[in-house]
């Protein structure tokens, strides 16, 4: 792989967040992202508001049972972009043009692998892994269906998270808000129209996602076949090019594993959650579904410290880099906090839009009350974890993640159960965990001084 410098303005596709006002850089590279992911968490929600108002509980709860394993996949293909998106930032930072041309195409071959192998796997393994996680009888089948429709679909959703990347890396958040916008109103219409319609049930809502998510990979992909420079993705060149692509996983794969540890350990608590019926999964179910709007600023943030921190690392400005991870904690933390308080006082008026059911409401509102004042604790954790995949220890997230997020709540989850069958504890065991992998990234950080000159952060 040749080092050859970027001419800066061959192309303006590409953003360099490398000089020039760090807090406001921040900010607009994460508004667009927190747009997008807004849109992209609509497109999800929606799904369940249709079903629960327009098919009922059951089928909302065959959605919601679905919920934990999509985003397991779609954690693990998200973290595994990561690992391009960080490396090209880097690239970009350094000005070694060259390579940043070989990760695009090496990234998007391994796009291309990996969304045959989870089609595969998906659609075959569905009925084993519902049955596994004692998914209730009465929900079971349109579950099934609707598992097995969207993963007929991965090429969608894998190959967008790895164009995106590619994008993001370069400092571009823009036009992924406009896929996002564009494919989630695609997404209202087709859920409107196969569910209340033509009377599809789960399995229009599944169809409808799938369509929406091909459209939006679509864009993506020929936003980088029209752009100029270095990120020009040329459908001839698509290739694995082996010690890129060793690059890509060394840094993808701890976060992908991270991302999919979470999801594992929040399938086995839904496994829990199950025994206690279908409304407290319709009930927990639509409380996620509000989590999720919740964690968008958090989520925005944690988007868009990495190509920042990598970009600046890249260029030799340590000192911009930590002052970047710095501010978007600290911005992170305190609007999650307010969120967490929202939720706290709201939640039954909230669990109310999806399904007016009092026995689901109680199960969301418990929820919401017990986890609400502790969100600033998982939006610290998730920062942290952004800035070290940024320096490229991405590891060490993975690590804390797998003792502190999986791990310690599997354990606390099978003790308890020994002596209680309370469904509140599967909602004390987030706020116990958040606080621990709190404690540890704090500890990490200050022993490791990340970005103090010469501190070790090899690929």
């Amino acid at each position: 792989m040749n080092h050859t410098g970027i001419r800066r303005k061959s192309h303006a596709e590409q953003t360099l967040m490398t000089e020039g006002p760090i807090y406001s850089q921040i900010v607009w590279f994460a508004l667009p992202l927190f747009l997008g992911n807004l849109f992209q968490q609509l497109y999800n929600a929606v799904d369940s508001l249709i079903v629960g108002n327009y098919v009922g509980s059951s089928a909302l709860a065959a959605v919601s049972s679905s919920g934990n394993l999509i985003f397991l996949a779609v954690g693990f293909f998200n973290g595994l972009s990561i690992g391009g998106s960080v490396l090209i930032a880097r690239y970009l930072g350094a000005r070694e043009e060259d390579n940043v041309e070989c990760a695009v195409h090496t990234s998007a071959a391994l796009g291309l692998i990996f969304s045959v192998i989870m089609t595969v796997l998906g659609v075959a393994f569905a009925p084993a892994v519902l049955r596994l996680m004692q998914t209730p009888a009465d929900v079971l089948p349109e579950s099934m269906t609707y598992f097995r429709i969207y993963f007929a679909g991965s090429l969608g959703f894998i190959m967008y998270n790895i164009l995106v990347g590619i994008l993001q890396g370069a400092g571009d958040s823009r036009h992924p808000l406009y896929y996002l916008i564009i494919s989630s109103l695609v997404n209202v219409i087709l859920d409107l129209l196969l569910v209340t319609q033509f009377h599809m049930g789960v399995g229009g809502a599944a169809l409808a996602t799938v369509i929406s998510q091909l459209l939006s990979m679509v864009l993506a992909l020929r936003r980088l076949h029209h752009i100029g420079g270095a990120l020009h993705l040329s459908f001839r060149k698509i290739r694995l090019d082996r010690k890129m692509a060793g690059a890509i996983l060394r840094l993808g794969l701890p976060s992908g594993v991270q991302n999919s540890i979470i999801a594992f350990s929040n399938v086995l608590i839904q496994s829990y959650i199950n025994s206690f019926g279908s409304a407290a999964v319709a009930g927990i179910g639509s409380y996620q579904k509000l989590e999720g709007f919740a964690f968008l600023p958090v989520t925005s943030f944690a988007m868009a410290l990495p190509a920042f921190i990598s970009q600046n690392l890249g260029a030799k400005e340590p000192e911009r880099a930590r002052k970047g991870a710095w501010f978007g904690i600290a911005c992170a933390t305190a609007v999650a906090a307010l969120i967490g308080l929202f939720f706290t006082f709201f939640g039954p008026n909230l669990i109310a839009l999806f399904d007016r059911s009092p026995e689901v409401i109680a199960f969301g509102s418990g929820r919401a009350r017990i986890v609400g004042p502790f969100f600033a604790l998982v939006a610290y954790t998730h920062m942290m974890a952004a800035t070290l995949r940024g320096a490229q220890r991405p590891m060490v997230p993975m690590v804390i993640m797998l003792v502190c997020w999986c791990a310690v709540r599997i354990l606390v989850l099978a003790v308890s159960s020994l002596f209680i069958h309370d469904i509140a504890v599967t909602y004390w065991v987030y706020p116990i965990t958040w606080t621990l992998s709190s404690i540890t990234f704090t500890v990490y950080y200050r022993r490791e001084r990340i970005f103090d000159e010469g501190s070790k952060a090899g690929i």
